[in-house]
C-alpha cells in the first residue's frame, strides 16, 4: 500500500498579505522610485563630482529663464482658456435642458483618443501657411509660435477640465437657489454668489490639472511652436539632439517643480470638495427656460464645431493625394509605405493590450494590500501608489533611460525592449488606475469579507469568490484606461523608443517633424479608430453583462 501523500502546508492569510505587499512595494520601488532617484542623481552629477554645478550652469543661462517664462505663460493662458470654455460647456450640459447631451459630451472627449499633437496637426491643416483658411480662403493667419501652442494646448486640456467641472456642476443643493430667489436675487447674482461659489474648488482643481498637463506636454509645442520653445521641448532637444543627459535631468527637475505643486494643490482642493453636498441636501431640478437653453445650446454647438473640425480635417488630409497641392481622393497614405510600415501600429496595439492586462493586475494588487490585506507596508504602498501623478511623463521616461541604461543595474537587459515600455506606461498611469480601483473597492461592504471569514473562507478565497466578481466591471474600465493611455501617450515613451520598438504615437511625431503630413495624419486616424473601436467593444461587453454604470472615459 502506497504511503499517504504529505500535504503542503497551507499558507496563512498573514503570509499571503505580507508576501503580496512586498511584491507590490518592490515593483513600485524598482519601476518608479529608482527612475526618479536616477534623474535627481544625474542632475547633481557634474562629472567631476557631486554638487550643484549643473544647476548653476543651467540657471545662469538666460535661455533657461526664457523657457521658464514661456512655459508658465503659455500653460497659464491655456489653462485659463480651457477652464473658462469648459465651465460654460459643462454648465450647458448639467444645468440646462439642451438636447443631445450624450453626443455633446462625446464630441469634446475626442482629444483623449489620439496623441496630444493631433491638435497641432489639425490647426496647421486649418490655419497654417498651407491651411484651409490661408491658402484657399485668402486669410493671412500666423498660427506658428506662442498662440498656436496656446490654442493647441487649450483644445488638448479642455476634456480634462470638462470632466472635473461637469462633476462639480452635476450636484447642487436646491435649497441655496430657492433661498436666493426668495430674497429677490437676479439670475446673474445667483450664478455669481451660489453657482460659482459652490463650484470654486472644482474650478481651482481644473485650472491646476490643465496647467500641469499643458506645461508637461511637448507634442503640440514641437509641431506648431516654430521658434517658440518651452521646457518640455528643451529636454527633448538636450537628450535626443545633443545627448546632454545632465542638462536634460536639470531641466526635468525644473519642470517637475510646477507639475508636482499643481498635483499637490489639486489633492488638497479635492479633499475640501467632498463637504459641499450633505445628506440633507435637496437635488436641484432644472426648470424650463427657452431663452437660456437656446443661448447655451448655441454656445455648445460652436464648441462642437471646433472640436469636430480638428480631427475631421486630419481625417480629410489623410485621404488626399498630396496636401495642399493635389486634393484628389486617395488611400495611398494608408499603405504606410514609410520606414517600419505598419509595424508601429501593431506594436502599439500589442503594447497597449499588455499594458492594460498587467496594469490592471498591478493597481488591483496595490488596492487590495492597502484596503483588504492590510500589513505594516500598507501605508507606504498607498503613498507610493498615488505619487506617479506628480511626475511628468517626460521626466519619468528620462529617469527610465538613466536607470535602466546602466550596466550596474541588474535589469539592464530590459533596456531597448517592449517590456520596459510596458512597465513605463503602467507606472506612469499607476496613480489614476489605483485611485479608480481603490474607490470602487471601498464601496464593497466589509460584510462580505466577514461572512466569508465566518464560513471558514480564507482571504484569498474571499478575494476570488467575492471581491473579483463584484469588481470586474471596474477593472475592465481600468484596463480600457490603460489601453487608451498606452495608445496615445507620447512624452513618456519618447526617450525609450528604438527602431525595433517604434510605436504609432512616436511615428506621428517623426512623420510630422519631417514634413510627411499626410502619412502623419493617416497614423493619427488609425490611432483614433483603434481607441474608439476598443471603447465600443468594451461598452458592448458591459452592456451585455448589465454593468451600464461603469465610466470608460476618465
Amino acid at each position: 500500500m502506497a504511503p499517504p501523500r504529505r500535504r503542503l502546508p497551507k499558507l496563512g492569510d498573514t503570509t499571503i498579505s505580507l508576501g503580496l505587499s512586498v511584491l507590490v512595494i518592490l515593483a513600485l520601488a524598482v519601476f518608479f522610485v529608482v527612475p526618479v532617484i536616477a534623474i535627481l542623481w544625474r542632475s547633481f552629477d557634474t562629472g567631476a563630482g557631486f554638487g550643484l554645478g549643473n544647476y548653476v550652469a543651467a540657471l545662469s543661462d538666460p535661455r533657461i529663464w526664457e523657457l521658464v517664462i514661456n512655459s508658465l505663460a503659455v500653460s497659464g493662458l491655456s489653462a485659463i482658456c480651457a477652464v473658462t470654455l469648459a465651465y460654460f460647456y459643462a454648465y450647458a450640459l448639467q444645468r440646462t435642458n439642451v438636447v443631445w447631451k450624450s453626443a455633446l459630451r462625446m464630441v469634446v472627449m475626442l482629444p483623449l483618443f489620439a496623441p496630444s499633437l493631433i491638435q497641432a496637426q489639425g490647426l496647421i491643416f486649418l490655419l497654417g501657411r498651407n491651411g484651409i483658411f490661408n491658402r484657399f480662403l485668402g486669410f493671412d493667419i500666423e498660427i506658428y509660435g506662442f498662440w498656436g501652442v496656446a490654442i493647441a494646448n487649450t483644445l488638448y486640456t479642455f476634456p480634462y477640465a470638462f470632466l472635473i467641472l461637469s462633476a462639480a456642476l452635476a450636484v447642487a443643493d436646491a435649497r441655496l437657489y430657492e433661498g436666493a430667489i426668495v430674497m429677490g436675487a437676479r439670475p446673474f447674482k445667483i450664478f455669481r454668489t451660489v453657482t460659482l461659489a459652490s463650484t470654486k474648488f472644482g474650478i481651482a482643481a481644473a485650472l491646476f490639472v490643465a496647467f500641469s498637463l499643458s506645461i508637461t506636454d511637448f507634442g503640440n509645442a514641437i509641431v506648431i511652436g516654430g521658434n517658440f520653445d518651452v521646457l518640455a521641448t528643451e529636454i527633448y532637444s538636450k537628450v535626443i539632439g545633443q545627448a546632454q543627459f545632465h542638462l536634460g535631468a536639470v531641466i526635468g527637475v525644473i519642470l517637475l517643480v510646477p507639475a508636482a505643486l499643481s498635483k499637490l494643490i489639486v489633492e488638497r482642493i479635492s479633499k475640501k470638495q467632498h463637504s459641499q453636498v450633505t445628506d440633507k441636501s435637496v437635488a436641484l431640478q432644472i426648470r424650463p427656460n427657452r431663452r437660456r437653453d437656446w443661448m447655451f445650446g448655441t454656445y455648445a454647438g460652436l464648441i462642437v464645431v471646433v472640436f469636430l473640425s480638428v480631427p475631421l480635417i486630419v481625417v480629410f488630409a489623410s485621404l488626399v493625394k498630396l496636401w495642399p497641392y493635389n486634393m484628389s481622393f486617395a488611400l495611398q497614405h494608408y499603405r504606410f509605405d514609410v520606414q517600419n510600415g505598419t509595424a508601429p501600429l501593431w506594436n502599439s496595439i500589442g503594447v497597449a493590450m499588455a499594458t492594460a492586462f498587467f496594469g490592471v493586475i498591478a493597481v488591483f494588487a496595490a488596492a487590495i494590500v492597502t484596503l483588504k490585506f492590510r500589513t505594516p507596508l500598507s501605508g507606504p504602498i498607498s503613498f507610493l501608489a498615488t505619487l506617479p501623478a506628480s511626475i511628468p511623463g517626460m521626466v519619468l521616461g528620462l529617469g527610465y533611460v538613466l536607470a535602466f541604461n546602466s550596466l550596474s543595474n541588474p535589469l539592464n537587459f530590459l533596456y531597448g525592449t517592449f517590456p520596459l515600455i510596458i512597465l513605463l506606461y503602467i507606472y506612469y498611469n499607476h496613480a489614476q488606475g489605483y485611485l479608480i480601483t481603490a474607490t470602487s473597492l471601498k464601496q464593497i461592504s466589509n460584510t462580505f469579507d466577514e461572512a466569508s471569514t465566518m464560513l471558514g473562507g480564507s482571504a484569498l478565497r474571499t478575494l476570488f469568490k467575492v471581491t473579483l466578481p463584484l469588481l470586474w466591471p471596474t477593472l475592465l474600465g481600468v484596463g480600457v484606461f490603460f489601453f487608451m493611455r498606452a495608445m496615445v501617450s507620447l512624452s513618456a515613451v519618447i526617450f525609450l523608443i528604438t527602431p525595433q520598438t517604434q510605436v504609432a504615437a512616436v511615428s506621428v511625431l517623426q512623420l510630422a517633424d519631417r514634413g510627411a503630413t499626410n502619412q502623419a495624419a493617416a497614423f493619427s486616424v488609425c490611432i483614433m479608430g483603434i481607441v474608439i473601436l476598443m471603447l465600443l467593444l468594451v461598452r458592448a461587453v458591459l452592456w451585455a453583462a448589465g454593468a451600464r454604470g461603469v465610466t470608460l472615459i476618465r
